[in-house]
């Protein structure tokens, strides 16, 4: 069977309620693949600088790549927009069965761009390779009872996206998968857009390559530990190595992570997702409202965060989150700001750590919006400190809150954390995973590490790969672009760097620059985390990157990149570093 990558894009005007269909430059599959990147293209190509992430103006795009539904593991989709949270480019990710059924649905379309806003609650239905726009009645229903609402396969914001809570998710498989972080959910909810479902076959085909792959994950050594554990033991490993953040970034370390870890979920577990039986995915566990899926990242900003060590309480948090539309880590961070808050009598709340019941009433509250303090915290924990005080009470990077990997224990992460492209992100790099296992990480080192697990993410989000399986993509998935013909205009690694400049030039556009690449100032001075050493990497990896000392990408770079393809150069030219 021939399989050829789709090459063009559904576009669709909310205002309108027209769709029509173009074709993708073939520049830009060339020089930008998809996912990501194709994303990133289009995004700088349609917004003006300062466009309000809430207003019409703002574009969403639901983004797959060439190799969708056709590579191991679970097929994935990239939520492309202007953050409402920080303010910058924002990429995020869900997998499950949603991706794979929206590529069938969408045919020789890479991906679905919406524009406009309606001026009521509509979806987006997706099938035969078009799109057409309907009135919906279900605006304020979660994310589990919008999914049971229609035929199809659903992605969907609950009443968090709604009320335009910064960091709502986009959830598909009700609930099950979010792309979470930066508030894409928030940006459906500005359109009026309640639900995209699609219809249709996921892509088949390679059937031989794909088997080859799998083979190769069931045996690779950096892929046994989600094959055994999923995300859910990252909290033992993080808190193993002290770089767990616990208690709302008092302490390090927890007494007993395993309460919230591998063991205690495998004996609640009923079952395991699997997308393939090669790639089994995270544990199924039976809660109040239903099943849930938890995550590592629910046990350490639910869990280890908040000072909570009971585990049904944990998953019960998690599940509510889900349910909302509420994407954990900033929602943890912004009970956890409220907890120290009200000990300092900031605010007047009564919430202490240890406190499940506090915390999802808390939730609830940020989520309608019906008190100064959840209003507050609906716009993120910045927008809270700026209203009430307290801007070192937790940390955040542009306005995102960090996940639990601690830099006090692990200083590479400030800087992944400061350079990383949506905010606050360990998905961007996770140089943890290695610097603790080794003694010669030099500042040089660490910015040459960083730099480089950006760029190869960068392209394996633009295939789109699931990150998990990514390890045995040794060759950044060449052999299978190849298979599916396409022809990237150099190599991938070239292809991610330029992916990351793109992004960077979107910020700079957008107004970001070094003064924004911080460490968060409840981490400044702290033991393992020295604030010259920050700045010493911070040098390192502007000059690795070809990056002026503002951290502007310079004229040269963007030559050498063979970015000439963006109109809209001219506009950074008063604000780029010449310097080389």
């Amino acid at each position: 069977m021939i399989v050829s990558a789709p090459d063009r894009l559904l576009r669709v005007d909310l205002t309108t309620r027209t769709t029509t269909s173009e074709r993708v430059p073939e520049p830009w599959l060339r020089k930008y693949i998809g996912g990501k990147g194709l994303g990133a293209r289009y995004l700088y190509e349609e917004l003006e600088p300062g466009t309000d992430p809430l207003g019409p103006e703002n574009a969403l795009l639901f983004m797959l790549g060439p190799l969708t539904g056709l590579v191991p593991g679970d097929a994935r989709y990239a939520a492309v927009t202007k953050s409402p949270l920080t303010g910058t480019f924002l990429d995020s990710y869900a997998g499950g069965e949603f991706p794979a059924v929206l590529a069938g649905a969408l045919d020789e379309h890479i991906g679905l761009l919406i524009e406009g806003a309606a001026s009521e609650p509509v979806r987006i239905d997706v099938e035969a390779g078009k799109a057409s726009v309907a009135s919906t009645d279900n605006w304020g229903t979660d994310t589990v009872e919008t999914a049971k609402g229609y035929d199809g396969s659903v992605a969907c914001i609950g009443p968090a996206g709604e009320n335009r809570v910064a960091y709502a998710t986009i959830a598909s498989d009700a609930g099950e998968h979010h792309a979470g972080r930066g508030g894409a959910g928030a940006v459906m909810g500005a359109k009026r857009l309640k639900a995209v479902v699609a219809r249709g076959d996921p892509p088949s085909g390679l059937e031989t390559l794909r088997e080859r792959y799998e083979r190769r994950f069931e045996t690779d050594s950096a892929t046994s530990w989600h094959r055994t554990s999923g995300t859910v033991e990252t909290i033992e490993f993080a808190d193993a190595v002290g770089a767990l953040a616990g208690e709302g970034w008092q302490t390090r370390g927890v007494e007993d992570a395993g309460a919230l870890g591998i063991e205690a979920i495998r004996e609640r577990a009923t079952d395991r997702e699997r997308p393939n039986e090669a790639s089994p995915g995270d544990f199924r566990v039976e809660t109040e409202s239903g099943e849930h899926v938890p995550r590592g990242g629910t046990a350490i900003s639910l869990g280890a965060g908040l000072g909570i060590d009971e585990f049904d309480a944990v998953v019960e948090l998690g599940a509510r989150c889900d349910e909302l539309g509420l994407d954990l880590i900033d929602a943890g961070s912004a009970v956890a700001w409220t907890i120290h808050a009200s000990e300092r009598g900031i605010v007047d709340r009564k919430i202490e750590f240890g406190d499940p019941d506090g915390a999802r009433e808390l939730l609830e509250e940020i989520v309608l919006r019906e008190t100064p303090l959840g209003d507050a915290l609906a716009d993120g924990v910045d927008a809270a400190a700026e209203g009430f005080g307290g801007d070192e009470l937790v940390p955040t990077v542009k306005a995102m809150a960090l996940p639990g990997y601690d830099p006090r224990g692990a200083p590479s992460m400030a800087l992944a954390y400061a350079t990383s492209d949506r905010g606050a992100c360990h998905r961007r790099a996770l140089p943890i995973e290695r610097e603790v296992f080794a003694a010669d990480w030099t500042p040089e080192r660490v910015a040459r590490e960083v730099a480089v697990e950006q760029d190869r993410r960068s392209v394996l989000w633009s295939l789109v790969i699931d990150e998990f399986v990514a390890p045995v993509f040794d060759d950044l998935g060449a052999e299978w672009l190849e298979a599916v013909g396409v022809a990237p205009d150099t190599d991938l690694r070239t292809v991610g760097e330029r992916i990351w400049t793109l992004t960077r030039l979107f910020n700079v556009r957008e107004g970001f620059g070094r003064t924004d690449d911080v460490l968060p100032q409840p981490l400044a001075g702290q033991e393992g985390v020295d604030r010259d050493s920050f700045e010493a990497m911070l040098d390192h990896y502007y000059e690795y990157r070809g990056w002026g000392a503002s951290g502007q990408p310079t004229p040269a770079l963007v030559d050498r990149l063979e970015m000439s393809d963006i109109d809209q150069t001219d506009r950074l030219s008063d604000s780029l570093d010449t310097d080389e």
